[in-house]
């Protein structure tokens, strides 16, 4: 058996033409020992479609919405661990390690730790980028909530337990984690995947911070995720 057929990598897609040949083709060597990828469109209204199919092991379509996408995509997996990778993070270059030790800790730890992250680091010109990579990352280890950029992995069987995303708009990956909390906490790894910093740098650092910590608050505070993904950017607004 090739050593990575326990994985599935999971990659939700929107319009990402641009960049996404790049990002699966990253994952070829994972591929080449045995890892599943399956992607996810949500609508896409470019090129994005014809350019998986030959980067994929199966690709398919669902409703808008990360949530609903890799929903969509754990339904269709194979593999004993799940990892779902935005289409604008990287793995690690030596992935392969990282890879063999998710599903060793998983295998052996099997009744404690049944998911886990990567810390972040972002990409981009703004020095601020990198502390707000380090407060992502303390914050995740203090609270055991992890963050989609950060390359989440769940076993099959605690992702079905808990019964997958929740079927919200956004922070879908916060309400994940506090459902798996209930499981175990999560492992936290230190190596780092590499997620885009262009919202930051497009809208700036400082008022990205600030905006995000404030829908973070008010979800917290029991606001409408379909609404807070419509001032976010991800959701179109209601007829």
């Amino acid at each position: 058996m090739r050593p990575f057929t326990d994985l599935t990598i999971i990659v939700p897609v929107l319009n990402e033409a641009n960049g996404i040949v790049v990002a699966l083709q990253a994952l070829v060597p994972l591929r080449r020992q045995g890892a599943e990828v399956i992607v996810v469109d949500g609508g896409s209204s470019d090129a994005t479609l014809e350019l998986v199919t030959s980067l994929a092991d199966h690709v398919l379509t669902a409703p808008r919405g990360r949530a609903s996408q890799m929903n969509a995509g754990a339904a269709l997996a194979q593999g004993r661990v799940l990892l779902f990778l935005h289409a604008d993070t990287v793995l690690p270059d030596d992935a392969d390690h990282f890879v063999r030790q998710i599903l060793e800790l998983i295998d052996r730890d099997r009744s404690r730790r049944q998911w886990g992250r990567f810390d972040v680091r972002i990409a981009g010109r703004s020095p601020w980028l990198r502390l707000v990579a380090t407060m992502m990352n303390w914050r995740s280890r203090l609270t055991g909530i992890a963050t989609g950029d950060q390359a989440m992995f769940v076993s099959r069987s605690a992702f079905q337990h808990v019964g997958g995303f929740p079927d919200i708009s956004l922070m879908e990956d916060i309400a994940l984690s506090t459902l798996l909390l209930k499981v175990s906490r999560p492992v936290c790894l230190a190596a780092r995947v590499t997620t885009s910093g262009r919202r930051w740098e497009t809208h700036g650092v400082w008022r990205t911070i600030v905006f995000m910590a404030w829908l973070r608050l008010r979800y917290f505070f029991g606001a409408d995720p379909h609404c807070l993904a419509i001032e976010y950017g991800y959701a179109p607004p209601d007829p």
